[in-house]
């Protein structure tokens, strides 16, 4: 039998090396950098090998490096990939202020830049160049906040619990850090009451008992949480019956630790008691993995 097959793509310093290198120590035959059109024969050569059962799967990286994946390609290349019929396609990206930094820190070359153009112009135009790919996406990770501890985390966590049916990811962040972009939805809760404002809670957190009977003492937490979960319980259900691997649901307040963590917290538990391998994490929340 064929292998299975993932395709990261991505931006340039989003962390693709770290995930194809994470992957490989998985046990995948990871590939760097492939031509589209070579990705037919790379699979019959694996699957022809008598020892290609030793593999989880192949990996391979298709990004703005590739030759042969032009824009004017970009289409038709995609679509040799998605007809894998056992295939998923991991995007990687990150806020372009991060990629710079990123790229000035290493002070490695930027794969699209020049001398005609500026490395904020090279991002640009390679984030530009990759929107069919991200579109096409199974699984979207924003590694702006990730560490790369993290990011192995997150990549493991997910792919290990892909299974028939949605991966369901629910996390809860602070707006004034930024919306999370590899959010399928994002729901904003800064029209609730602030605890923050009420001084014996204010350094707690939407973990804690004092917090959670706050919010629940008011009759627009509770509102809001019933009109929250009837919509993401619908919507999951029509995500179910289309071909939809991946869905991550963000909630967001002010500061990322009080309403948007309880939210967050009372999803999880609920869809929990009803769906297998829904994971939680707390993006400004300190000390909160991925669970």
């Amino acid at each position: 039998m064929t292998p299975n097959l993932v395709v990261i793509s991505g931006s340039s310093g989003a962390g693709k090396s770290s995930v194809l290198r994470l992957l490989e120590d998985e046990g995948y035959y990871c590939v760097d950098n492939l031509p589209p059109r070579l990705l037919p024969e790379l699979l019959v050569e694996i699957s022809d090998n008598i020892e290609h059962e030793r593999f989880r799967g192949i990996v391979v990286c298709v990004d703005a490096r590739t030759v042969g994946f032009e824009p004017e390609d970009t289409p038709a290349a995609l679509e040799q990939l998605l007809s894998f019929p056992e295939g998923m396609i991991i995007f990687l990206d990150a806020q372009p202020h991060v990629l710079l930094k990123r790229f000035s820190e290493t002070r490695r070359r930027h794969p699209l830049a020049g001398p005609h153009n500026s490395l904020p112009e090279a991002i640009a135009k390679e984030r530009k160049r990759l929107e069919f790919v991200a579109a096409k996406a199974d699984l979207i990770v924003d590694t702006t906040d990730l560490t790369p501890s993290a990011l192995r985390d997150r990549i493991i966590t997910r792919m290990a619990n892909r299974r028939d049916g949605l991966s369901i990811l629910i996390e809860s962040f602070a707006f004034k850090r930024g919306v999370p972009t590899d959010a399928d939805f994002v729901f904003d809760a800064r029209a609730l009451p602030n605890p923050y404002w009420q001084a014996d809670i204010r350094s707690m957190t939407g973990l804690d008992a004092p917090v959670k009977q706050f919010l629940e003492s008011d009759e627009r937490c509770l509102a809001f949480y019933e009109k929250l979960s009837t919509f993401i319980k619908q919507m999951l259900y029509d995500f179910s019956q289309v071909d939809r691997s991946y869905i991550t649901i963000a909630i967001g307040c002010t500061g990322g630790q009080h309403r948007s963590v309880y939210l967050t917290q009372k999803l999880h538990e609920d869809l929990s008691a009803q769906l297998a391998g829904v994971q939680i994490r707390h993006r400004d929340l300190p000390r909160a993995p991925v669970s």
